[in-house]
């Protein structure tokens, strides 16, 4: 009898003890900057859609997207960009809003979208747009721009983007509402 019990606990133990694989997020909020970190190569930190978290440009796979800020000639930013490697047109401006709730609501309710003519780059980024995002792999994001920031640091052109994500791992353009 005292075995049994023995067993049982050790399998109680053990079952108790094996922890469930986290689940990769389907969505969320993440802020990304363009400050370059390291010593040749340099690199950034982006963020990958389908690894739901920040990566190194230097990561294989890097990231989906890594924002830039571009410059005027005086060295002043001139536009917030988002860009990525993918050999695919990746951007799709789904609308640019006047303000933040009624970017929210536009996010919020695209459940499904065609989009027209994917672009290279997101240009220029710019709070209250939504955006629909196509991977390397042919699968698909929604994402709002929450916030930018776009100054001097330091001496140093600083760009920061917060963005609201939903991605879409089964290759459709049907998002989940919230």
């Amino acid at each position: 009898m005292k075995i049994k019990i023995l067993i049982l606990t050790l399998l109680l133990l053990t079952l108790l003890s094996c922890s469930k694989e986290k689940e990769t997020p389907l969505s969320g909020i993440v802020t990304i900057d363009n400050i370059l970190l390291g010593e040749t190569p340099y690199y950034a930190y982006g963020f990958s859609f389908t690894l739901a978290k920040k990566v190194s440009s230097l990561d294989d796979p890097g990231p989906d997207i890594t924002l830039v800020a571009t410059l005027k000639i005086d060295g002043s930013i001139d536009a917030l960009t988002l860009q990525n490697e993918n050999p695919l047109g990746s951007f799709f401006l789904y609308g640019d809003y006047p303000d933040n709730p009624t970017a929210q609501q536009a996010f919020s309710s695209l459940t499904s979208a065609t989009p027209g003519q994917w672009e290279d780059w997101a240009n220029p980024v710019e709070a209250h747009q939504v955006w629909i995002f196509r991977t390397e792999g042919e699968k698909y994001a929604k994402f709002r721009i929450m916030s930018t920031v776009a100054e001097q640091r330091s001496g140093k052109p600083y760009a920061e983007c917060t963005i609201e994500w939903v991605y879409q791992p089964d290759g459709s353009l049907t998002f989940p509402g919230k």
